[in-house]
């Protein structure tokens, strides 16, 4: 009778052992962690360059609607070239609404300038993520070419970025 004896073979086993996989699932997290907070931060970014693309462009309408019509800028959608104005009218991809005061009010603008004047104002849409942005909520710009920022940032950062 002969004895069996365990050999053991000379060829590697496949797969990965559990400490090996925890160890990429771990490696994995920590560059999740720090992708998703610059990630929002460049989402956030070019929602803000939305709306102040929207506010200029509508400042320079409101320019040429004064050349057209020389006693006073408007505030009526229509004769800017939009449909209408405020929470029930985002623009772009809809996160930012626009106003209009003319003339030119507080509500709009801090230190409106005096009549003929306008100001334009965009804030973040109620309930879309953009309203958490805390650094720059709201964007306006004036019809002496001012411009404005609330938020925990200064308007030349708001502006800027």
């Amino acid at each position: 009778m002969q004895l069996r004896t365990a050999t053991r073979s000379s060829r590697p086993r496949g797969g990965f052992s559990l400490i090996e996989l925890m160890i990429v699932v771990a490696i994995a997290t920590i560059l999740f962690a720090l992708a998703v907070p610059s990630y929002i931060t460049y989402i956030r970014q070019s929602r803000r360059t939305e709306a102040k693309t929207a506010l200029l462009d509508l400042a320079a309408r409101e320019e040429r609607f004064l050349s057209t019509n020389p006693a006073a800028y408007t505030a009526v959608p229509g004769n800017l070239g939009y449909t209408g104005f405020g929470a029930a009218n985002p623009v772009g991809n809809g996160y930012y609404f626009l106003t209009v005061c003319s003339p030119a009010a507080l509500a709009c603008a801090p230190n409106p300038p005096a009549a003929p004047s306008f100001s334009v104002l965009a804030t973040p849409v109620a309930g879309q993520s953009q309203a958490q942005d805390l650094q720059c909520t709201s964007y306006s710009v004036d019809s002496t070419g001012q411009q404005f920022a609330t938020g925990s940032q200064t308007a030349v950062y708001c502006w800027a970025n």
